[in-house]
Protein backbone atom coordinates (compact mmCIF):
# COMPACT_ATOMS: atom_id res chain seq x y z
CA UNK A 1 0.00 0.00 0.00
CA UNK A 2 0.99 3.61 -0.48
CA UNK A 3 1.70 6.08 1.70
CA UNK A 4 -1.19 7.30 1.03
CA UNK A 5 -3.50 5.28 -1.35
CA UNK A 6 -5.60 6.61 -3.56
CA UNK A 7 -8.06 3.29 -3.44
CA UNK A 8 -8.63 4.31 0.57
CA UNK A 9 -10.29 7.91 -0.82
CA UNK A 10 -12.44 5.67 -3.53
CA UNK A 11 -13.83 3.50 -0.72
CA UNK A 12 -14.23 5.90 2.34
CA UNK A 13 -16.12 9.09 1.72
CA UNK A 14 -14.98 9.79 5.36
CA UNK A 15 -11.20 9.65 4.28
CA UNK A 16 -12.21 12.41 1.70
CA UNK A 17 -13.49 15.33 4.50
CA UNK A 18 -10.74 14.11 6.56
CA UNK A 19 -7.73 14.97 4.22
CA UNK A 20 -9.70 18.41 3.04
CA UNK A 21 -9.54 19.21 6.70
CA UNK A 22 -5.69 18.07 7.43
CA UNK A 23 -4.71 20.18 4.93
CA UNK A 24 -6.14 22.94 6.10
CA UNK A 25 -5.18 22.90 9.12
CA UNK A 26 -1.67 22.05 8.00
CA UNK A 27 -1.16 25.04 6.35
CA UNK A 28 -2.51 27.20 9.50
CA UNK A 29 -0.02 25.18 11.82
CA UNK A 30 2.77 25.94 9.58
CA UNK A 31 2.15 29.74 9.45
CA UNK A 32 1.40 29.32 13.49
CA UNK A 33 5.26 27.56 13.40
CA UNK A 34 6.68 31.10 11.16
CA UNK A 35 5.15 33.38 13.58
CA UNK A 36 6.43 31.48 16.77
CA UNK A 37 9.61 31.45 15.74
CA UNK A 38 9.35 35.00 14.53
CA UNK A 39 8.39 36.15 18.01
CA UNK A 40 10.45 34.03 20.07
CA UNK A 41 13.69 35.36 18.05
CA UNK A 42 12.45 38.74 17.95
CA UNK A 43 11.71 38.69 22.08
CA UNK A 44 14.85 37.15 22.73
CA UNK A 45 17.10 39.18 20.28
CA UNK A 46 15.23 42.28 22.20
CA UNK A 47 15.94 41.61 25.57
CA UNK A 48 20.05 40.08 24.58
CA UNK A 49 20.77 42.25 22.67
CA UNK A 50 19.17 45.85 23.31
CA UNK A 51 18.36 45.42 26.96
CA UNK A 52 14.68 45.79 26.55
CA UNK A 53 12.54 45.05 29.90
CA UNK A 54 9.81 42.58 30.62
CA UNK A 55 7.62 45.95 30.25
CA UNK A 56 8.35 46.60 26.94
CA UNK A 57 8.56 42.69 25.99
CA UNK A 58 5.01 42.60 27.29
CA UNK A 59 3.15 42.83 23.73
CA UNK A 60 5.10 40.29 22.17
CA UNK A 61 5.08 37.92 25.09
CA UNK A 62 1.30 38.44 24.70
CA UNK A 63 1.26 37.71 21.04
CA UNK A 64 3.61 34.64 21.42
CA UNK A 65 1.07 33.16 24.18
CA UNK A 66 -1.66 33.31 21.80
CA UNK A 67 0.08 31.89 19.21
CA UNK A 68 1.22 28.77 21.29
CA UNK A 69 -2.43 28.33 22.60
CA UNK A 70 -3.39 28.47 19.07
CA UNK A 71 -1.08 25.79 18.03
CA UNK A 72 -1.92 23.77 20.86
CA UNK A 73 -6.07 24.10 19.44
CA UNK A 74 -5.32 23.23 16.24
CA UNK A 75 -3.61 20.41 17.09
CA UNK A 76 -6.21 19.13 19.78
CA UNK A 77 -8.82 19.69 16.47
CA UNK A 78 -6.66 17.80 14.22
CA UNK A 79 -6.50 14.53 16.75
CA UNK A 80 -10.45 15.17 17.49
CA UNK A 81 -11.35 14.75 13.73
CA UNK A 82 -8.65 11.86 13.45
CA UNK A 83 -10.23 9.85 15.46
CA UNK A 84 -13.59 10.93 13.88
CA UNK A 85 -12.69 10.12 10.70
CA UNK A 86 -10.65 6.58 11.40
CA UNK A 87 -14.16 5.23 13.58
CA UNK A 88 -15.99 6.55 10.03
CA UNK A 89 -13.81 4.93 7.54
CA UNK A 90 -13.71 1.78 9.26
CA UNK A 91 -17.06 1.57 9.61
CA UNK A 92 -17.24 2.37 5.79
CA UNK A 93 -14.67 -0.83 5.26
CA UNK A 94 -16.71 -3.16 7.17
CA UNK A 95 -19.84 -2.54 5.55
CA UNK A 96 -18.09 -2.64 1.81
CA UNK A 97 -16.77 -5.71 2.93
CA UNK A 98 -19.75 -7.19 4.33
CA UNK A 99 -21.36 -6.36 1.02
CA UNK A 100 -18.43 -7.39 -1.07
CA UNK A 101 -18.60 -10.36 0.67
CA UNK A 102 -22.21 -11.18 0.20
CA UNK A 103 -22.06 -10.56 -3.33
CA UNK A 104 -19.21 -12.93 -4.20
CA UNK A 105 -21.25 -15.76 -2.67
CA UNK A 106 -21.14 -18.58 -0.30
CA UNK A 107 -18.72 -20.15 -2.29
CA UNK A 108 -16.29 -17.56 -2.27
CA UNK A 109 -17.17 -16.94 1.34
CA UNK A 110 -16.66 -20.46 2.46
CA UNK A 111 -12.61 -20.65 0.51
CA UNK A 112 -9.71 -19.84 2.65
CA UNK A 113 -9.81 -16.30 1.76
CA UNK A 114 -13.71 -16.01 2.78
CA UNK A 115 -12.76 -17.37 6.37
CA UNK A 116 -10.45 -15.05 7.18
CA UNK A 117 -13.07 -12.03 6.39
CA UNK A 118 -14.06 -12.14 10.04
CA UNK A 119 -10.63 -11.66 11.32
CA UNK A 120 -9.76 -8.78 8.56
CA UNK A 121 -13.05 -6.86 9.23
CA UNK A 122 -13.07 -6.80 12.91
CA UNK A 123 -9.33 -6.89 14.81
CA UNK A 124 -7.60 -6.64 11.42
CA UNK A 125 -9.12 -3.53 10.44
CA UNK A 126 -8.98 -2.03 14.18
CA UNK A 127 -5.35 -1.06 13.29
CA UNK A 128 -6.17 1.70 10.91
CA UNK A 129 -6.46 3.64 13.83
CA UNK A 130 -3.23 4.88 14.46
CA UNK A 131 -2.68 5.24 10.29
CA UNK A 132 -5.54 8.02 10.56
CA UNK A 133 -5.18 9.30 14.14
CA UNK A 134 -0.92 9.65 13.88
CA UNK A 135 0.55 8.64 10.49
CA UNK A 136 -1.88 10.45 8.03
CA UNK A 137 -1.39 13.83 9.76
CA UNK A 138 2.25 13.86 9.70
CA UNK A 139 2.32 12.76 6.06
CA UNK A 140 0.35 15.70 5.15
CA UNK A 141 2.57 18.04 7.44
CA UNK A 142 5.69 17.09 5.80
CA UNK A 143 3.93 17.60 2.30
CA UNK A 144 2.64 21.03 3.14
CA UNK A 145 4.41 22.55 6.10
CA UNK A 146 8.25 21.07 5.36
CA UNK A 147 8.62 23.02 1.96
CA UNK A 148 6.91 26.10 3.88
CA UNK A 149 9.39 26.29 6.35
CA UNK A 150 12.17 25.64 3.95
CA UNK A 151 11.26 28.72 1.66
CA UNK A 152 11.36 30.09 4.92
CA UNK A 153 14.39 29.48 6.51
CA UNK A 154 15.89 30.15 2.86
CA UNK A 155 14.89 33.89 2.83
CA UNK A 156 16.08 34.44 6.56
CA UNK A 157 19.30 32.32 5.83
CA UNK A 158 20.72 31.10 2.53
CA UNK A 159 23.51 29.08 4.04
CA UNK A 160 20.88 27.11 6.85
CA UNK A 161 18.52 26.69 3.97
CA UNK A 162 21.37 25.11 1.81
CA UNK A 163 22.50 22.82 4.83
CA UNK A 164 18.38 21.87 5.34
CA UNK A 165 18.31 21.28 1.66
CA UNK A 166 21.50 18.45 1.76
CA UNK A 167 20.26 16.95 5.00
CA UNK A 168 16.32 16.70 4.58
CA UNK A 169 16.50 14.05 1.84
CA UNK A 170 18.38 11.64 4.03
CA UNK A 171 15.48 11.36 6.21
CA UNK A 172 13.06 9.92 3.90
CA UNK A 173 15.93 7.68 2.14
CA UNK A 174 16.10 5.70 5.78
CA UNK A 175 12.54 5.68 6.04
CA UNK A 176 12.00 3.98 2.59
CA UNK A 177 14.45 1.33 3.59
CA UNK A 178 13.06 0.73 6.78
CA UNK A 179 9.52 0.48 5.22
CA UNK A 180 10.71 -2.38 2.89
CA UNK A 181 12.05 -4.32 6.06
CA UNK A 182 8.62 -3.80 8.17
CA UNK A 183 6.17 -4.82 5.19
CA UNK A 184 7.07 -8.23 5.31
CA UNK A 185 6.98 -8.23 8.78
CA UNK A 186 3.44 -6.80 9.39
CA UNK A 187 1.86 -8.76 6.51
CA UNK A 188 2.98 -11.77 8.35
CA UNK A 189 1.80 -10.74 11.64
CA UNK A 190 -1.65 -9.71 10.13
CA UNK A 191 -1.42 -13.58 8.39
CA UNK A 192 -1.05 -14.81 11.76
CA UNK A 193 -3.64 -12.86 13.45
CA UNK A 194 -5.89 -13.86 10.89
CA UNK A 195 -4.88 -17.97 10.84
CA UNK A 196 -5.48 -17.48 14.72
CA UNK A 197 -9.23 -15.95 14.52
CA UNK A 198 -9.56 -19.29 12.03
CA UNK A 199 -8.43 -21.30 14.34
CA UNK A 200 -10.53 -20.24 17.33
CA UNK A 201 -13.28 -20.65 15.46
CA UNK A 202 -12.61 -24.06 14.00
CA UNK A 203 -12.47 -24.87 18.27
CA UNK A 204 -15.43 -22.75 19.17
CA UNK A 205 -17.52 -24.60 16.24
CA UNK A 206 -16.06 -28.31 17.47
CA UNK A 207 -15.88 -27.70 20.92
CA UNK A 208 -18.68 -29.93 22.00
CA UNK A 209 -17.40 -32.48 19.70
CA UNK A 210 -13.97 -32.27 20.78
CA UNK A 211 -14.97 -32.56 24.82
CA UNK A 212 -17.28 -35.38 24.10
CA UNK A 213 -14.03 -37.79 22.81
CA UNK A 214 -11.65 -36.00 24.69
CA UNK A 215 -9.37 -34.41 21.89
CA UNK A 216 -9.78 -30.59 23.61
CA UNK A 217 -6.12 -30.71 24.62
CA UNK A 218 -4.59 -30.88 21.30
CA UNK A 219 -6.39 -27.99 19.55
CA UNK A 220 -5.28 -26.26 23.04
CA UNK A 221 -1.95 -26.31 22.64
CA UNK A 222 -2.33 -25.17 18.53
CA UNK A 223 -3.93 -22.19 19.48
CA UNK A 224 -1.22 -21.72 22.32
CA UNK A 225 1.54 -21.80 19.41
CA UNK A 226 -0.29 -19.73 17.25
CA UNK A 227 -0.57 -17.23 19.76
CA UNK A 228 3.16 -17.54 20.44
CA UNK A 229 3.63 -16.85 16.76
CA UNK A 230 1.45 -13.43 16.73
CA UNK A 231 3.46 -12.09 20.05
CA UNK A 232 6.74 -12.71 18.82
CA UNK A 233 5.68 -11.32 15.20
CA UNK A 234 4.25 -7.93 17.01
CA UNK A 235 7.13 -7.70 19.16
CA UNK A 236 9.82 -8.34 16.29
CA UNK A 237 8.00 -5.07 14.65
CA UNK A 238 7.98 -3.48 17.74
CA UNK A 239 11.64 -3.75 18.03
CA UNK A 240 12.10 -2.64 14.53
CA UNK A 241 10.11 0.48 15.40
CA UNK A 242 11.88 1.57 18.37
CA UNK A 243 15.26 1.14 16.59
CA UNK A 244 14.54 2.62 13.27
CA UNK A 245 13.21 5.55 15.81
CA UNK A 246 16.67 6.07 17.74
CA UNK A 247 18.49 5.94 14.10
CA UNK A 248 15.68 8.81 13.00
CA UNK A 249 16.74 11.00 15.89
CA UNK A 250 19.74 10.72 15.63
CA UNK A 251 20.18 11.54 12.30
CA UNK A 252 17.34 14.67 12.87
CA UNK A 253 19.44 15.86 16.03
CA UNK A 254 22.89 15.84 13.94
CA UNK A 255 21.57 17.93 11.09
CA UNK A 256 20.32 20.69 13.28
CA UNK A 257 23.31 20.26 14.95
CA UNK A 258 24.79 21.03 12.28
CA UNK A 259 22.67 24.55 11.65
CA UNK A 260 23.29 25.27 15.25
CA UNK A 261 26.84 25.66 14.70
CA UNK A 262 26.98 27.34 11.32
CA UNK A 263 24.59 30.23 13.20
CA UNK A 264 27.14 30.18 15.89
CA UNK A 265 30.20 30.47 13.62
CA UNK A 266 28.57 33.50 12.00
CA UNK A 267 26.88 35.39 14.66
CA UNK A 268 30.65 35.09 16.16
CA UNK A 269 32.05 36.73 13.19
CA UNK A 270 29.72 39.06 13.08
CA UNK A 271 27.87 38.10 9.47
CA UNK A 272 24.54 37.27 11.06
CA UNK A 273 22.74 39.07 13.48
CA UNK A 274 21.22 37.56 16.71
CA UNK A 275 17.24 37.88 15.97
CA UNK A 276 17.64 36.22 12.31
CA UNK A 277 20.15 33.83 13.73
CA UNK A 278 17.73 32.61 16.71
CA UNK A 279 14.54 32.35 14.22
CA UNK A 280 16.43 30.10 12.17
CA UNK A 281 17.95 28.21 15.24
CA UNK A 282 13.93 27.97 16.36
CA UNK A 283 12.53 27.05 12.71
CA UNK A 284 15.06 24.43 12.45
CA UNK A 285 13.87 21.46 14.60
CA UNK A 286 10.45 22.39 13.08
CA UNK A 287 11.76 21.77 9.36
CA UNK A 288 12.56 18.29 10.39
CA UNK A 289 9.84 17.36 13.17
CA UNK A 290 7.23 16.61 10.80
CA UNK A 291 9.48 13.78 8.92
CA UNK A 292 10.54 12.70 12.20
CA UNK A 293 7.00 11.83 13.36
CA UNK A 294 6.54 10.28 10.03
CA UNK A 295 9.20 7.90 10.85
CA UNK A 296 8.40 7.36 14.17
CA UNK A 297 4.33 6.81 13.18
CA UNK A 298 5.06 4.63 10.21
CA UNK A 299 5.57 1.95 12.56
CA UNK A 300 2.81 2.07 14.64
CA UNK A 301 0.67 2.38 11.13
CA UNK A 302 2.09 -0.81 9.22
CA UNK A 303 -0.36 -3.53 10.61
CA UNK A 304 -3.32 -1.01 9.69
CA UNK A 305 -1.91 -0.33 6.18
CA UNK A 306 -1.19 -4.53 5.63
CA UNK A 307 -4.98 -5.11 6.84
CA UNK A 308 -6.30 -2.20 4.27
CA UNK A 309 -4.16 -3.41 1.45
CA UNK A 310 -6.23 -7.03 2.24
CA UNK A 311 -9.67 -4.88 2.27
CA UNK A 312 -8.46 -3.58 -0.85
CA UNK A 313 -7.82 -6.96 -2.81
CA UNK A 314 -11.24 -7.98 -1.27
CA UNK A 315 -13.09 -4.87 -2.28
CA UNK A 316 -11.36 -5.47 -5.79
CA UNK A 317 -12.12 -9.10 -6.26
CA UNK A 318 -14.25 -9.57 -9.11
CA UNK A 319 -18.15 -10.17 -8.70
CA UNK A 320 -19.90 -12.57 -10.60
CA UNK A 321 -22.44 -11.20 -13.38
CA UNK A 322 -26.13 -10.64 -11.72
CA UNK A 323 -29.19 -12.18 -13.89
CA UNK A 324 -32.14 -9.80 -15.04
CA UNK A 325 -34.81 -12.01 -15.79
CA UNK A 326 -37.68 -12.70 -13.79
CA UNK A 327 -40.49 -15.38 -13.89
CA UNK A 328 -42.98 -16.88 -11.53
CA UNK A 329 -42.63 -19.62 -9.67
CA UNK A 330 -45.62 -20.64 -8.95
CA UNK A 331 -46.32 -23.90 -11.03
CA UNK A 332 -42.81 -23.95 -12.65
CA UNK A 333 -40.49 -26.58 -12.81
CA UNK A 334 -37.14 -26.41 -11.29
CA UNK A 335 -34.30 -28.89 -12.76
CA UNK A 336 -30.51 -29.74 -12.72
CA UNK A 337 -29.18 -31.53 -15.48
CA UNK A 338 -26.05 -33.52 -15.20
CA UNK A 339 -24.82 -30.62 -12.69
CA UNK A 340 -21.09 -31.12 -11.06
CA UNK A 341 -19.48 -29.06 -8.57
CA UNK A 342 -15.84 -29.42 -7.93
CA UNK A 343 -15.34 -29.23 -3.98
CA UNK A 344 -12.82 -26.54 -3.03
CA UNK A 345 -9.45 -28.62 -2.16
CA UNK A 346 -11.18 -32.39 -2.09
CA UNK A 347 -10.01 -32.97 -5.48
CA UNK A 348 -13.72 -34.51 -6.39
CA UNK A 349 -17.02 -33.36 -7.62
CA UNK A 350 -20.01 -33.11 -4.98
CA UNK A 351 -21.92 -33.73 -6.87
CA UNK A 352 -20.98 -35.80 -9.53
CA UNK A 353 -23.77 -35.78 -12.74
CA UNK A 354 -27.09 -34.97 -10.65
CA UNK A 355 -30.14 -34.73 -12.82
CA UNK A 356 -33.60 -33.98 -11.30
CA UNK A 357 -36.91 -31.74 -11.63
CA UNK A 358 -39.18 -30.49 -8.58
CA UNK A 359 -42.77 -29.34 -9.78
CA UNK A 360 -45.34 -28.11 -8.00
CA UNK A 361 -47.26 -30.41 -6.07
CA UNK A 362 -44.25 -32.39 -5.61
CA UNK A 363 -41.78 -33.72 -2.93
CA UNK A 364 -38.35 -34.95 -3.58
CA UNK A 365 -35.99 -35.82 -0.87
CA UNK A 366 -32.24 -35.89 -1.50
CA UNK A 367 -30.16 -38.36 -0.05
CA UNK A 368 -26.87 -39.36 0.06
CA UNK A 369 -23.48 -39.68 2.33
CA UNK A 370 -22.43 -36.83 4.10
CA UNK A 371 -19.51 -34.68 1.94
CA UNK A 372 -21.38 -36.28 -1.60
CA UNK A 373 -23.30 -32.60 -2.16
CA UNK A 374 -26.52 -32.57 -1.35
CA UNK A 375 -26.36 -28.86 0.17
CA UNK A 376 -24.32 -27.51 -2.51
CA UNK A 377 -27.00 -29.10 -4.99
CA UNK A 378 -29.24 -27.07 -2.71
CA UNK A 379 -27.42 -23.74 -3.42
CA UNK A 380 -26.68 -24.34 -7.46
CA UNK A 381 -30.59 -25.10 -7.76
CA UNK A 382 -31.03 -21.32 -5.80
CA UNK A 383 -28.74 -19.93 -7.92
CA UNK A 384 -26.24 -19.41 -4.93
CA UNK A 385 -23.08 -22.08 -6.53
CA UNK A 386 -22.50 -21.51 -10.30
CA UNK A 387 -22.15 -25.66 -11.09
CA UNK A 388 -18.98 -26.50 -12.92
CA UNK A 389 -20.69 -28.60 -15.48
CA UNK A 390 -24.16 -29.23 -16.15
CA UNK A 391 -27.54 -26.32 -16.16
CA UNK A 392 -29.97 -25.26 -13.64
CA UNK A 393 -32.85 -24.14 -14.77
CA UNK A 394 -36.58 -22.72 -14.53
CA UNK A 395 -39.00 -23.85 -16.68
CA UNK A 396 -42.04 -21.18 -16.35
CA UNK A 397 -45.80 -23.09 -17.06
CA UNK A 398 -46.47 -22.02 -20.73
CA UNK A 399 -43.45 -19.50 -21.31
CA UNK A 400 -41.53 -21.32 -23.33
CA UNK A 401 -37.99 -22.32 -23.11
CA UNK A 402 -36.31 -22.82 -19.64
CA UNK A 403 -34.81 -19.93 -17.62
CA UNK A 404 -31.15 -20.40 -16.44
CA UNK A 405 -30.88 -19.86 -13.07
CA UNK A 406 -27.90 -18.02 -13.10
CA UNK A 407 -29.99 -15.24 -15.46
CA UNK A 408 -32.51 -14.15 -12.99
CA UNK A 409 -32.80 -11.26 -10.79
CA UNK A 410 -31.59 -13.57 -7.54
CA UNK A 411 -33.80 -10.87 -5.09
CA UNK A 412 -36.79 -11.49 -7.06
CA UNK A 413 -35.92 -15.17 -7.31
CA UNK A 414 -35.02 -16.06 -3.76
CA UNK A 415 -38.33 -13.97 -2.57
CA UNK A 416 -40.59 -17.03 -3.99
CA UNK A 417 -38.74 -19.37 -2.37
CA UNK A 418 -38.88 -20.60 1.53
CA UNK A 419 -35.46 -22.11 3.02
CA UNK A 420 -35.39 -23.78 6.43
CA UNK A 421 -31.77 -25.16 7.27
CA UNK A 422 -30.80 -27.25 10.07
CA UNK A 423 -30.44 -24.75 12.03
CA UNK A 424 -33.07 -21.39 11.83
CA UNK A 425 -31.79 -18.12 12.93
CA UNK A 426 -34.66 -16.16 14.00
CA UNK A 427 -34.30 -11.80 14.11
CA UNK A 428 -34.85 -10.45 17.56
CA UNK A 429 -38.75 -10.02 18.34
CA UNK A 430 -41.88 -11.74 18.98
CA UNK A 431 -42.59 -15.66 17.91
CA UNK A 432 -45.52 -13.70 16.20
CA UNK A 433 -43.53 -11.79 14.40
CA UNK A 434 -40.65 -14.28 13.41
CA UNK A 435 -43.68 -16.49 11.78
CA UNK A 436 -45.37 -13.47 10.04
CA UNK A 437 -42.19 -11.96 9.26
CA UNK A 438 -42.22 -8.19 7.84
CA UNK A 439 -45.46 -8.83 5.24
CA UNK A 440 -47.85 -5.93 6.24
CA UNK A 441 -50.99 -7.77 8.41
CA UNK A 442 -53.88 -9.33 6.79
CA UNK A 443 -57.29 -9.81 8.35
CA UNK A 444 -56.49 -13.76 8.69
CA UNK A 445 -53.20 -13.72 10.31
CA UNK A 446 -54.60 -15.34 13.48
CA UNK A 447 -55.94 -18.31 11.11
CA UNK A 448 -53.53 -18.65 9.21
CA UNK A 449 -50.98 -18.72 12.66
CA UNK A 450 -53.03 -21.44 14.35
CA UNK A 451 -52.79 -23.57 11.53
CA UNK A 452 -49.38 -23.31 10.32
CA UNK A 453 -48.87 -24.15 14.65
CA UNK A 454 -51.38 -26.91 14.49
CA UNK A 455 -49.31 -28.77 11.52
CA UNK A 456 -45.45 -27.60 12.82
CA UNK A 457 -46.55 -28.45 16.51
CA UNK A 458 -45.50 -24.77 16.95
CA UNK A 459 -49.29 -24.55 19.30
CA UNK A 460 -47.89 -26.28 22.07
CA UNK A 461 -44.57 -24.61 22.37
CA UNK A 462 -47.12 -21.13 22.25
CA UNK A 463 -49.13 -22.54 25.04
CA UNK A 464 -46.49 -23.12 27.32
CA UNK A 465 -44.42 -19.84 26.73
CA UNK A 466 -45.76 -17.28 29.50
CA UNK A 467 -46.86 -14.58 26.54
CA UNK A 468 -47.73 -16.94 23.62
CA UNK A 469 -47.35 -15.59 20.83
CA UNK A 470 -45.93 -12.07 22.01
CA UNK A 471 -42.80 -13.93 24.09
CA UNK A 472 -39.58 -11.86 22.99
CA UNK A 473 -36.77 -14.05 21.59
CA UNK A 474 -33.09 -12.89 21.70
CA UNK A 475 -30.83 -12.82 17.77
CA UNK A 476 -30.53 -16.42 16.78
CA UNK A 477 -33.53 -17.32 18.69
CA UNK A 478 -31.79 -17.01 21.94
CA UNK A 479 -34.32 -18.84 24.65
CA UNK A 480 -35.65 -21.15 22.17
CA UNK A 481 -34.62 -25.07 22.23
CA UNK A 482 -33.27 -25.69 18.86
CA UNK A 483 -36.51 -27.78 18.09
CA UNK A 484 -38.58 -24.92 19.08
CA UNK A 485 -36.77 -22.62 16.65
CA UNK A 486 -37.31 -25.59 13.67
CA UNK A 487 -40.96 -25.40 14.43
CA UNK A 488 -41.15 -21.53 13.84
CA UNK A 489 -39.32 -21.85 10.51
CA UNK A 490 -41.85 -24.53 9.56
CA UNK A 491 -44.25 -22.49 10.63
CA UNK A 492 -43.49 -19.41 8.73
CA UNK A 493 -42.60 -21.94 5.71
CA UNK A 494 -46.42 -22.47 6.07
CA UNK A 495 -47.46 -18.98 6.13
CA UNK A 496 -45.79 -17.36 3.56
CA UNK A 497 -47.43 -19.12 1.18
CA UNK A 498 -43.85 -19.32 -1.57
CA UNK A 499 -44.30 -21.64 -4.13
CA UNK A 500 -40.65 -23.13 -3.63
CA UNK A 501 -39.51 -24.87 -0.32
CA UNK A 502 -36.14 -26.27 0.81
CA UNK A 503 -35.86 -28.09 3.94
CA UNK A 504 -32.20 -28.70 4.76
CA UNK A 505 -32.32 -31.37 6.82
CA UNK A 506 -34.88 -30.36 8.92
CA UNK A 507 -34.82 -33.44 11.49
CA UNK A 508 -31.53 -33.18 12.38
CA UNK A 509 -31.10 -32.71 16.80
CA UNK A 510 -34.65 -33.57 16.69
CA UNK A 511 -36.67 -36.18 19.01
CA UNK A 512 -39.44 -37.95 17.43
CA UNK A 513 -42.26 -35.89 17.96
CA UNK A 514 -40.75 -33.13 16.59
CA UNK A 515 -39.77 -35.26 13.69
CA UNK A 516 -43.54 -36.30 13.14
CA UNK A 517 -44.24 -32.00 12.91
CA UNK A 518 -42.04 -31.97 10.32
CA UNK A 519 -43.01 -34.87 8.23
CA UNK A 520 -46.76 -33.33 8.67
CA UNK A 521 -45.40 -30.20 7.33
CA UNK A 522 -44.03 -31.93 4.43
CA UNK A 523 -47.01 -33.72 3.51
CA UNK A 524 -49.24 -30.05 4.21
CA UNK A 525 -47.01 -27.99 1.92
CA UNK A 526 -47.11 -30.87 -1.10
CA UNK A 527 -51.08 -30.99 -1.07
CA UNK A 528 -50.69 -27.49 -1.19
CA UNK A 529 -49.84 -27.37 -4.49
CA UNK A 530 -45.80 -26.32 -3.71
CA UNK A 531 -42.66 -27.18 -4.73
CA UNK A 532 -41.03 -29.40 -1.68
CA UNK A 533 -37.18 -30.52 -2.22
CA UNK A 534 -35.72 -31.86 1.42
CA UNK A 535 -32.65 -32.96 2.39
CA UNK A 536 -32.91 -36.17 4.40
CA UNK A 537 -31.65 -38.87 6.52
CA UNK A 538 -34.04 -40.29 8.43
CA UNK A 539 -36.53 -43.06 7.02
CA UNK A 540 -39.59 -41.03 7.81
CA UNK A 541 -38.83 -38.09 6.24
CA UNK A 542 -37.53 -40.19 3.15
CA UNK A 543 -41.30 -41.91 3.14
CA UNK A 544 -42.72 -38.89 2.80
CA UNK A 545 -41.67 -37.76 -0.32
CA UNK A 546 -42.84 -38.47 -3.70
CA UNK A 547 -39.37 -39.43 -5.23
CA UNK A 548 -36.01 -40.24 -3.71
CA UNK A 549 -32.62 -38.47 -5.76
CA UNK A 550 -29.34 -40.04 -4.67
CA UNK A 551 -26.62 -37.38 -4.40
CA UNK A 552 -23.07 -39.30 -4.82
CA UNK A 553 -19.71 -37.96 -4.90
CA UNK A 554 -16.85 -38.44 -7.93
CA UNK A 555 -13.09 -38.10 -8.52
CA UNK A 556 -12.03 -35.43 -10.53
CA UNK A 557 -11.21 -36.15 -14.21
CA UNK A 558 -7.48 -36.34 -14.88
CA UNK A 559 -6.82 -34.55 -17.73
CA UNK A 560 -4.61 -36.38 -20.28
CA UNK A 561 -1.12 -34.73 -21.28
CA UNK A 562 -0.53 -33.93 -25.24
CA UNK A 563 2.44 -35.00 -26.44
CA UNK A 564 4.73 -32.62 -27.63
CA UNK A 565 4.93 -32.30 -31.03
CA UNK A 566 8.62 -33.48 -32.72
CA UNK A 567 9.36 -31.42 -35.86
CA UNK A 568 10.71 -34.21 -38.24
Amino acid sequence: MKPLDPRLLRHARAARGYLALTTVLGVLAGALVVAQAVLIGETLGRAVHDGARLGELGPRLAWLTAVVAARAAVSWCQERFAVRAAASTVAELREALVVRATALGPRWRGSARGTRLTTLATTGLDALEPYFVRYVPQLLLTAVVTPLLVVVVFGLDWVSGLVVLVTLPLVPLFMVLVGRLTQGVAERRLASLQRLGSQLLDLVAGLPTLRAFGRAEGPRERVRALGDANRRATMGTLRIAFLSGMVLELLTTLSVAIVAVAIGLRLVDGRLDLVTGLTVLVLAPEVYLPLRQVGAQFHASTDGIAAANAAFEVLEEPVPARGVATTDLAGARLTLEDVSVEALGRGVLAPAHLSLGLGAGEAVALVGPNGAGKSTAVQVLLGLVPPTSGRAAVAPVGQGEPVDVGDLEPEAFWTQVAWVPQRPHLAPGTIREAVLGAAPPTFDDDARLAEAARLAALDEVVASLPDGWETRVGRGGLGLSVGQRQRVALAAALVSRRPVVVLDEPTAHLDDASEAAVVRTVRALRDEGRAVLVVAHRPALVAACDRTVEVRSAPLPRVAAVPAQVPA
